[in-house]
């Protein structure tokens, strides 16, 4: 007995054939009222009878035609109720399509009296009022479908008392906001004008709405029109500018909530349900990043790319982005199985098409390594597993060195033997001037690929940031989890700042880099000015509606051994050379003699094999003259406020 199969009634709805075969119906007699009317006007409502029947033949081929063109051009796939300009455009077009073979034979068989030849009035009328019936009758559907919906949302109105609104840009995010806050009836929301300060907009009806000042006129017209919230409906503010308005609104006690950016929203439609509060990642937020697309796609296309620690925030990031680069093969290398698995589950859910390969390995297993490349020869290596927590490696020196640095070389040197194009590792802001061994050890796993640049004919190149955020373990989110419980929320030190770059950026610029590098460069990008992040935990806290020193604290807990005040990318401007990209930079260092590498190696892997933390930073200290690290005991910090809480040891503050 053959299996039969049931589909699901909620995907597809019971009536919907019968619904598209009322619409063919209509469609049908609009096209046929259309060719009457037409004919009607031709003659002025008095035809002769003898050019009634050839008009009844003629109608009978013109109709039917002009509705298969309609199909042809999936005009009858098209919702009624969301017609718009693109629905528009198409029915146009389809019906210009079908008048053509009209036109056609109007004046190839001009005065020879056959009943095909209509007459050129009755075309020209017959083209604009099928349009206007055809479309007519789909705006009378979209009418009909947004009062109901208005309808519904003035009833959730008069229980609800709506909230008033202005709407920050009158650009296209704007008016795209303003339409669906109209007729949607998930929030309630009265929208009283746009905000932007464009001098030629101001004055200006959008929909209906007036454009009704500036920025700096918001404590003005929130007391006039009674404003609650302002929604900021353009992605493209600088920092400044989004501190400058939060705070504004902050002084007469104003919400501000956003849009997420147009491209991150399916079919450029603004869904109200994701209007969302203003959060510190958009006061920390940069302009967008633009790519040389061409670039990257001809560096990417049909390769098979291996990414190493693809389960961590900057590795799982650049899978995301490969996915949009038609790369051939994606390989997975993670040693944690839940994030591998989380990473994996995501690809095969946006992108099941996408050809991946998940590895279980550790890149410090020579075996399992060799054997992962031996498998899939990738071209491309995004290298992006390493240990990152600077205090969690001061007190595992051993384990930072082998992760970092021994890990680096066995991967990039396998790499090499296997001839693959191009080798991307991913570095740090920590590796200036290093106070910690994470620090040093990322240092030296960029000697390392500068080492192999010279050693193989594979691309080795580095790229240097700061931190990301939302990453693991990084301070947003930590923060995040101390406002959630109450407080207080712990700042290391008043004057500690650090760069901020999104993750996405972050995982873009290395791609770019990786297209553009000749070999032997370490990239450095960008970071923007530095954030301090007192000013950050006092933003997270502002936007989290808690009054700082009434409803939670901030405590300083004193620098953590490794960390620095102030994060360096290059200090020496003269020593940074630009590339076309104006957010990324080739910092003019210069690589090490390859037999001090080759011993350095050496000696890392003695001090690993021994696990001997206590002589690592010596070791570390002698081979980058520029790092600057000192032992645990000279970072203790042991004075207490009355309370008995730690506080930070300033005298320790200057010596760092």
């Amino acid at each position: 007995m053959v299996p039969t199969i049931q589909i699901e009634s909620k995907l597809i709805p019971k009536n919907i054939f019968s619904i598209r075969v009322v619409q063919g119906i209509l469609d049908l007699l609009m096209l046929s009222g259309a060719f009457v009317l037409a004919f009607l006007l031709r003659f002025d409502f008095s035809p002769p009878p003898e050019q009634t029947q050839t008009a009844l033949w003629q109608m009978l081929a013109v109709v039917p035609f002009q509705f298969l063109v309609l199909r042809l051009c999936r005009v009858h796939k098209f919702i009624w109720r969301y017609v718009g300009v693109l629905e528009t455009n198409r029915i146009l077009r389809a019906l210009g399509l079908a008048t053509l073979p009209l036109l056609f034979v109007r004046f190839a068989l001009a005065g020879s009296g056959a009943f095909a030849v209509v007459p050129l009035s009755i075309i020209i009328l017959d083209f604009f009022l099928a349009a206007g019936g055809v479309l007519g009758i789909r705006f009378l559907r979209r009418e009909i479908h947004e009062n109901m919906r208005f309808a519904r949302k003035s009833a959730t109105a008069a229980e609800n008392e709506p909230k008033a609104v202005l709407l920050i840009g009158a650009g296209r995010s704007g008016v795209k906001t303003l339409a669906e806050l109209k007729t949607g009836c998930s929030l309630n929301y009265e929208v009283k004008g746009f905000i932007d300060d464009d001098p030629l907009r101001q004055g200006l009806l959008i929909s209906g709405v007036k454009v009704v000042g500036k920025t700096q006129d918001i404590p003005r017209l929130a007391h006039e029109f009674g404003i609650d919230h302002v929604i900021i409906t353009t992605d493209r503010l600088s920092r400044a500018d989004m501190h400058r308005i939060v705070n504004i609104c902050k002084t007469v006690s104003v919400k501000v909530k956003t849009i997420p950016a147009l491209s991150d929203l399916l079919d450029e439609k603004v869904i109200v349900s994701r209007i969302r509060d203003v959060e510190v990642e958009d006061l920390l937020g940069r302009s967008p990043v633009e790519l040389d697309r061409h670039s990257i796609e001809k560096f990417l296309t049909g390769k098979t790319v291996l990414i190493t620690g693809a389960g961590g925030s900057i590795g799982s990031e650049l899978v995301r982005q490969l996915l949009h680069c038609r790369t051939g093969k994606l390989v997975l290398v993670e040693r944690s199985e839940f994030a591998l698995f989380n990473i994996e589950r995501e690809i095969r859910l946006h992108a099941p098409e996408c050809e991946i390969a998940p590895v279980i390995g550790d890149v410090c297993d020579a075996n399992r390594m060799r054997h992962v490349f031996r498998t899939y020869r990738p071209q491309v290596v995004f290298h992006a597993a390493a240990h990152k927590h600077v205090p969690m490696m001061e007190e595992n020196a051993a384990e930072a060195l082998k992760n970092n640095v021994l890990g680096t070389n066995l991967v990039g040197r396998l790499a090499g033997q296997n001839s693959a194009e191009a080798f991307v590792l991913i570095s740090t802001d920590k590796a200036v001037n290093p106070t910690s061994v994470m620090g040093a050890s990322k240092r030296v796993a960029e000697l390392v690929i500068q080492d192999l640049n010279s050693r193989f004919e594979t691309r080795f190149l580095a790229v240097r940031f700061g931190n990301v955020m939302g990453s693991t373990g990084s301070v947003i989110p930590i923060f995040r989890e101390q406002i959630k419980a109450g407080g207080p929320v712990t700042v290391t030190h008043p004057e500690m700042q650090r760069f901020f770059m999104t993750i996405p950026e972050a995982s873009q610029l290395v791609l770019q880099a990786g297209a553009i590098g000749a070999g032997g460069e370490i990239f450095i990008l960008d970071m923007g000015e530095p954030v301090r992040i007192l000013d950050l935990a006092r933003d997270m806290i502002r936007l989290s509606g808690l009054k700082l020193g009434e409803d939670i604290q901030i405590v300083y807990t004193g620098v953590r051994p490794g960390e620095k005040l102030f994060e360096e990318i290059e200090t020496d401007k003269e020593r940074l050379t630009r590339t076309f990209h104006s957010k990324i930079f080739i910092g003019q260092i210069a690589p090490y003699p390859a037999q001090k590498v080759k011993r350095a190696l050496e000696e890392i892997e003695k001090l690993c094999a021994s696990e001997c933390d206590e002589l690592i930073r010596p070791f570390l200290a002698e081979l980058l003259p520029e790092a600057h690290l000192t032992p645990h005991r000279d970072r203790e910090m042991t004075e207490t406020d009355p309370n008995g809480k730690r506080l930070y040891n300033l005298k320790a503050a200057a010596a760092l």
